[in-house]
């Protein structure tokens, strides 16, 4: 639409809010963070050009890819989708990320801190397992969507789904660390990642919107100084170690791995 302010940032972004009902806090989300709100049948139609929108809708909040072929939306399903048949039928304590983070003998819980929570699936990976998992997410649009989808798992009723998404905490922000966790984990956006089509999808809308982290290296020295017992970094196989520190150990897979750096006994 030609009468349609510029957006304020590039790629355009916009919020709004294809459920009618759900326009007050499509506007509101937009003006805490300093977005745009256009009702949705005023959108400008997609191009080939990058535009992205945040989508109040009647099933989810949804991030869309609004131009010609664009891949489909990105939303986070802990009650139906991959990560449920994931718990269902994964590898439970065998998996790398429970082995990395020290689920094994003894050790029948933990009290994790994923510093980069993102779409929250290996925090519900984590809380399935059993541990209690407090999720930092710094990005508003990331935040809102791995909000939303807690939010729905809770209102599910399936019970097993309840009981996951109960143990996962979510904070907005990177200021407030609980270290009374036993392990910190951080994964940190790169911009070479496993090639499945659901990956991909999102990794090309997270690199166009909220980009890399390139500060990720600042926050190893932070996560070793914090009265923890455990740092684990989840990298590609091919990258190099977080703030070129070498851990203590390592668990590597087909295309990625764990750095994992130990401070004390989990048993302590």
């Amino acid at each position: 639409m030609s009468d349609l302010p510029p957006p304020n940032q590039v790629p355009p972004f916009y919020v709004t809010a294809s459920a009618p009902e759900r326009g007050e806090d499509a506007a509101a989300f937009a003006t805490e963070h300093g977005y745009l709100y256009v009702p949705y049948d005023q959108l400008p139609q997609p191009s080939n050009d990058p535009v992205y929108v945040m989508d109040y809708g009647a099933e989810a909040t949804a991030l869309l890819s609004w131009y010609r072929k664009a891949p489909g939306p990105v939303h986070v399903d802990f009650v139906s989708g991959a990560l449920e048949h994931r718990r269902q039928h994964g590898g439970g304590r065998g998996e790398m990320i429970a082995k990395a983070v020290g689920l094994k003998g003894e050790v029948k819980s933990l009290h994790i801190l994923d510093a980069t929570a993102g779409l929250g699936r290996d925090a519900f990976v984590l809380a399935a397992l059993g541990c209690r998992v407090d999720m930092f997410e710094r990005h508003p649009v990331v935040y809102c969507l791995l909000k939303d989808g807690m939010k729905r798992a809770l209102e599910s009723g399936h019970m097993e789904t309840v009981e996951v998404v109960g143990r996962m905490s979510l904070h907005f922000g990177m200021t407030d660390w609980n270290t009374q966790a036993d392990v910190i984990y951080l994964d940190p956006m790169f911009p070479e990642r496993q090639k499945t089509s659901l990956v991909k999808k999102e990794m090309r809308v997270f690199k166009d919107l909220v980009g890399s982290d390139s500060d990720s290296d600042s926050l190893l020295p932070y996560a070793l100084a914090a009265p923890v017992k455990r740092v684990v970094v989840k990298r590609p196989k091919p990258a190099p170690f977080l703030a070129d520190k070498k851990p203590t150990m390592q668990i590597t897979g087909k295309s990625g791995r764990f750095d994992i750096y130990t401070i004390k006994s989990l048993l302590k």
